[in-house]
């Protein structure tokens, strides 16, 4: 393509692919192909779309999806403050929890779907997705947008009281103050759960935690801010909260139920805790 030529839609994805790949810090050369072949418009309102930058939407000056292959917040309904986010964020995410062929993901806080479709991809053949979506009109339009992707499930409903499946990977997209232990029992052995860790207002930590024979071994990673997980937000249930240095020294999570909060605890919950204890491998 000249210098002064106008790349093609095809040539965009192509390099969001690329730095999608990068942000992911993965070597699986499927994740650059899946961010490249999978429109990002198919699961956003038509155009123009609204790009969130810090609290503002701006309006994109078209409906030319090209404004769409760029590491931003586009708003799939701006009056309830919910977004498809950040690409570099959800790639190192799917980077960090690895789906594999054949393995089952439950993904809570779907949306329209654009993540849960990418995940679907990682997990064929004979992979599933189960994507939980609270609100009924995204979970109506999720079940729409993913026609074409094999294995997946919307189930319009909430996450933190409705049974998991047994799952590889618990991929979380709503803020939570602790994850119910729900969700830990629905780890398979090796399973994966990444999730926003908000135990007060000031911190946003994305979690990466594997059930490992020693226990669930836990490992602060990026900053991370997600709308709340209605049901799993609140943090009446702690005993001790966390400032951002103890979050960040978290290195094993405990249900109180196997074993009780001791010396090593950074943040102490009714059912489950926080402790800077190094799980042996």
């Amino acid at each position: 393509m000249p210098a002064t030529g106008r790349a093609t839609l095809d040539e965009i994805r192509h390099f969001y692919a690329r730095l999608m790949a990068a942000a992911s810090k993965s070597a699986d050369p499927r994740l650059e192909r899946i961010f490249e072949i999978v429109p990002r418009e198919a699961f956003l309102p038509p155009g123009p779309w609204h790009i969130m930058v810090g609290s503002q939407y701006f309006e994109t000056p078209s409906a030319d999806p090209i404004y769409l292959y760029q590491n931003a917040l586009v708003a799939l309904d701006v009056g309830k403050g919910i977004n498809n986010g950040e690409p570099f964020l959800h790639a190192a995410w799917i980077g960090a929890v690895a789906p594999q062929s054949g393995e089952t993901v439950t993904h809570i806080g779907a949306g329209a779907g654009y993540y849960t479709a990418l995940l679907s991809m990682l997990v064929l053949p004979n992979g599933h997705v189960y994507g939980f979506e609270r609100e009924d009109g995204l979970a109506n339009r999720a079940r729409d947008n993913l026609i074409p992707f094999e294995g997946v499930d919307i189930i319009q409903g909430d996450a933190t009281t409705q049974p998991l499946p047994p799952s590889d990977v618990i991929y979380v997209n709503a803020g939570v103050a602790r994850p119910p232990l729900s969700w830990l029992k629905a780890l398979r052995p090796g399973g994966r759960m990444i999730f926003p860790w908000r135990p007060a207002d000031d911190i946003g930590l994305a979690m990466l935690v594997t059930w490992t024979e020693a226990g669930f071994r836990a490992k602060p990673l990026m900053p991370s801010w997600f709308i709340p997980c209605i049901g799993a937000s609140s943090t009446d249930e702690c005993v001790r909260a966390p400032n951002g240095r103890d979050a960040r020294r978290v290195r094993s999570l405990w249900p109180t139920e196997s074993r009780a909060p001791d010396e090593s605890a950074m943040a102490v919950y009714r059912d489950v805790w926080f402790s800077s204890d190094e799980l042996d491998y």
